[in-house]
């Protein structure tokens, strides 16, 4: 029997695409890393910075004719070459690569087809159906789904889910949806480097008077969606109105923590109409700070450094940057709307509410409520919910058992 390979196939691993290409990125290293031999077929270009870097190998077929990513090269090579492949895994919905994939599987003689998997990469979240401003995209959607997209889904061996609400919430977009499996492999997070005293220069330098002041941070996208204005809104209510402890052993005074915003977004029309809110209000405009986007050492300084990680977004295939706030120890008050809640909920690594101004403003007074040493308890249990659902350790046990049947 020939030796286990995986080829991933993907529309781009381009970084600046963010998500999938990064998720991408971890699985195939992750694995290579514990001898199992893969590679990766891409609509990029061969001598692309990105593809040079890279440790494993990519077939780069050179870029798309159109928005659908159409390339020839990518079904001719398909057939050509996926005979010498055990496993073969798509990544993502709704573009060429996908439908290419189905098609070089069905061109092949049955006895000498490898497996083949779709991961959606929650791409087939109701959300995009039913987001105010998407109707003309979610028709598209419905029709491409009953021309194309349901044959690539229907026809896999099955469905490769980042965590159980992605797989819960798939059942809910389109019909017919009849996947043979549904496997839940989960997505590894690297662990974070270890804390150094040069995080702590690195972001506090970008927040001027925020040393030795307790804050909450959000690290994200400023983008409606993410659900920075509910945030906002109940910070401000907080602060205006403050609720008092619940447990009388702790008296009722308590510090407001300060609220850290980060990420790239401040430039847009949104982020411009945040930034007035902010500006039109003195007790927002003092106990709140926009550093922009941070990386490297500022990145996890500001992890290391918070009280807990907040994010009340609308939609969330997986969130990579609350797993990274688990890794560091660091409580996590999320939305349900974020697909990886139950295993918080379940790890006991954070407090979760509806993607709801109500919800927010409870994220915000049950976190104050607690005690220093109840959050200290909460941190402890976030670094286990991270280890047991989120490592890379838990990845590729998955990879090898549910993908690989080893």
């Amino acid at each position: 029997m020939k030796p286990k390979k995986i080829l991933h196939v993907i529309h781009s691993m381009d970084p600046v695409l963010g998500g999938v290409c990064k998720a991408v990125r971890t699985i195939v290293t992750s694995l290579v890393e514990n001898g199992i031999d893969n590679e990766v077929v891409s609509l990029d270009g061969i001598n692309a910075d990105f593809i040079v870097s890279d440790t494993f190998k990519t077939h780069a077929l050179g870029k798309g004719r159109n928005a659908w990513g159409y390339n020839p090269k990518l079904l001719r090579w398909l057939k050509d070459n996926v005979q010498n492949y055990n496993v073969v895994v798509v990544h993502g919905l709704w573009l060429f690569s996908s439908y290419a994939v189905y098609l070089a599987i069905k061109s092949i003689n049955k006895k000498d087809r490898p497996k083949y998997f779709v991961m959606p990469h929650g791409m087939l979240d109701p959300y995009f159906q039913k987001a105010k401003g998407r109707r003309l995209k979610a028709i598209r959607n419905w029709l491409y789904w009953k021309l194309i997209e349901s044959k690539v889904v229907n026809s896999a061996d099955g469905l490769l889910f980042t965590c159980e609400e992605e797989c819960v919430l798939a059942k809910k977009s389109f019909k017919p949806y009849n996947p043979k499996k549904e496997l839940i492999v989960g997505l590894g997070v690297e662990a974070p480097p270890q804390y150094t005293v040069l995080m702590d220069k690195a972001f506090f330098s970008t927040c001027d008077g925020l040393e030795n002041k307790p804050f909450l941070l959000f690290l994200s996208r400023i983008h409606e969606k993410k659900g920075v204005d509910l945030l906002l809104e109940a910070y401000r209510k907080i602060i205006t109105n403050p609720v008092e402890k619940k447990t009388p052993t702790y008296g009722s005074v308590f510090t407001i923590p300060a609220l850290v915003i980060v990420g790239p977004g401040i430039e847009t029309g949104y982020g411009k109409k945040l930034m007035r809110i902010i500006d039109e209000d003195s007790s927002l405009k003092k106990n709140i700070y926009l550093p922009g986007m941070l990386t490297g050492d500022a990145k996890w300084g500001a992890f290391y450094n918070s009280e807990a990680f907040i994010l009340p977004s609308h939609q969330e295939n997986f969130g990579i940057a609350v797993v990274e706030s688990l890794a560091c120890q660091k409580p996590v008050l999320i939305s349900n709307q974020i697909n990886i809640w139950k295993e918080i909920k379940r790890g006991e690594g954070g407090l979760v509410e509806n993607d709801t101004l109500s919800g927010t403003i409870k994220l915000l007074q049950d976190w104050i409520n607690l005690s220093p040493v109840e959050k200290e308890g909460m941190g402890r249990q976030s670094k286990i919910c991270f280890e047991t659902y989120f490592s890379i350790q838990a990845l590729v046990s998955n990879w090898k058992s549910k993908v690989l049947n080893l």
